[in-house]
Order: C-alpha cells, then structure tokens, then sequence
C-alpha cells in the first residue's frame, strides 16, 4: 500500500500499560518524559493497580496527555484504549516495566523520515535485571514478512509504527495475550515495508514476576495460534505453504526457548529436537538452546550461569542502567 506523508515533525504517542508494576513503573515514565523529541503526547493506561501505582502516576499528571485506573480486559484492551484517544502519526507502547533510552523517540522519526514507505520501524534493545542491570544486548536485522512467520522475534519496547497502518491492521488482537505484538507486526507487515535501524531504544526487564517468565509456557501456545491463523487469510496461504516446514519448525523452536525459561529443560530438549526433525537448519540456527537445555539436565546448570554472568560483566560497565 501507498503510505500518506507525514507532517513535519509530526506528534507521537505512546502508551503505557500497566499493572502493579510500582516498582518499575516510575523509571517507565521518566523514560518517556525526558525524551529529547519535541512532539510527544504519552498516556498511562493502569489497569486499577493496588500496589500503590495510582499514587505514582498522579506526580506526573501535569506532564501526560491523560491517564486512568480502571479495571480493563488485558494488556491488548489497555493499550488499545489508550491509543484510541491518540492523535499522533507515528504509536508506539512501553509497558510499566520497560524504558526507552534517551534519544528513542526522534532516532525513530528520522527513519521514518527517511524511509517514507515503512509502516514499522524498530531498533535494538537492552535485556536488563529487576535494577536495571544489563543481561545482554538484543540486536536484531532487517526482517520482511517471511522472517516474521517463521517467528524472527522483535523486541516491543524498541518498535515505533505509523498510526495509518495501525489502524488497517486493527489495532491489537485482544483474543492474543502473550505474543499479541508479534501478531501485529506481521498484520502491518503485510501492508507496507518494516525497517531496522542498528541502534539500541529501549530496555525490556527480566525478572522473576515478568509475565515471560511466571507465564513462559503460554507464549508458545500463541505461537502455534499465529500459524493457525495466517494459513487461513488469503493473502498469506500460498506463502504459509511454500514455507510450510520452516515456520512449523521455528514455532516448535520458540517452544524451546519459552520451556527452558520455565525450568523444564527436558520439555525444551524434546522440542528442539521436533524443531529438527521438521527442518535442521532452522534448529540450528539456535544451538544455544540445545545447549542450555543439556546443561540443565545434566546438572552443569553452573556452567551456564557462570556464561551468563561473564557477559554480565561484560556489559556492566558500558550500557546504561536505570
């Protein structure tokens, strides 16, 4: 599709979900707030939070667009409604426990200034702790359609859209609650080009309460739903079967990845070998996984961790941390 120009410096919104993430959830907004773009209205969109959240987002009232806290169905009709009351050409969201770097926002309105045709563009990020200590840097390439059905994933909290296409593809699924943004980007990606800039945006926590760990296992459950799905819209069914055996294979490969971050490294270990079985090469490409899951069973669990906390340090002393 032809996209329409955008304005001149044009106005973008961000939204931030959120849930009894009071910890976290200062950091959030300060992450927007101090942004050095000029054009930014930002919305709050808690979802009647009890742990003292509503008491946090009140000291910024003067600086957001608008906020509440309210019950809601869900991190899709959160933020769903949170950008219904948006008026920018370029959405995006953080949820309350990731942040943007500085600079996040006008490094995306620049690609977007430069590449007219892109409805989505998106950058590195930041894996870090509860306190903001880098675990490792997420970097990713440029993606097309094909590479997101076969579940090349992409950070969320460094993606930047243009409400045009939003609004074609329908905004989020509420029906998804675990891989809902992957769902939309491969509803935007069918419409128009995504780009990848090679510089890091934004933050995404790790930690014991986030839902990608306490709720690991259901990630790829909707993985499994996504291929269900896009094997019955028209316009994908010929490219879903002629790439029948790779994306099949990459969804048993994210079923891996989710099961060895919900301790059952067995689990992991059968699906990855099923990921292999249906098409090597897309096994291979993450042999890590095959590896962790190994350790795991067989008890060198501490090899990994001192792999993990090498590259820890490795980071610590050059990335930003909250």
């Amino acid at each position: 599709m032809k996209l329409s120009p955008l304005s001149p410096q044009p106005l973008v919104s961000i939204v931030t979900p959120s849930y009894n993430q009071a910890s976290f959830l200062e950091t959030t907004i300060r992450s927007v707030l101090e942004q050095d773009y000029p054009s930014v209205e930002y919305f709050v969109m808690d979802g009647g939070s009890s742990d003292g959240s509503a008491d946090i987002i009140p000291k910024y009232a003067d600086r957001l667009s608008g906020w509440v806290s309210e019950k809601d169905r869900g991190q899709g009709d959160a933020i769903n409604k949170g950008l219904a009351r948006a008026n920018g050409e370029i959405f995006a969201w953080v949820n309350s426990d990731d942040y943007y770097l500085p600079k996040a926002i006008s490094s995306a309105v620049k690609v977007f200034e430069q590449n007219p045709d892109a409805a989505l563009v998106y950058g590195d990020m930041l894996a870090v702790d509860q306190n903001g200590q880098t675990l490792n840097v997420l970097k990713y390439s440029q993606y097309a359609l094909d590479d997101l059905l076969c579940f090349q994933i992409i950070g969320q909290p460094a993606v930047f859209f243009r409400r045009e296409t939003y609004e074609l593809a329908g905004g989020l699924d509420v029906n998804f609650h675990y891989m809902l943004d992957h769902h939309l980007w491969i509803r935007m990606a069918r419409e128009a080009r995504i780009v990848h800039l090679p510089q890091t945006w934004a933050a995404a926590r790790y930690h014991p309460d986030a839902k990608n760990r306490q709720l690991a296992v259901e990630f790829p459950k909707e993985a499994f739903r996504i291929l269900d799905w896009a094997k019955v819209q028209p316009d994908l069914s010929d490219t879903m079967a002629r790439m029948r055996r790779r994306s099949l294979a990459s969804a048993h490969r994210v079923n891996a990845r989710y099961l060895l971050d919900a301790g059952r490294p067995g689990d992991s270990l059968r699906a990855w070998f099923k990921a292999f079985s249906i098409h090597p090469p897309t096994a291979l490409r993450r042999m890590n996984l095959l590896i962790s899951a190994l350790l795991e069973i067989t008890g060198l669990s501490k090899l990994r961790e001192r792999i993990l906390r090498r590259r820890q340090r490795r980071y610590s002393g050059d990335l930003p941390k909250t």
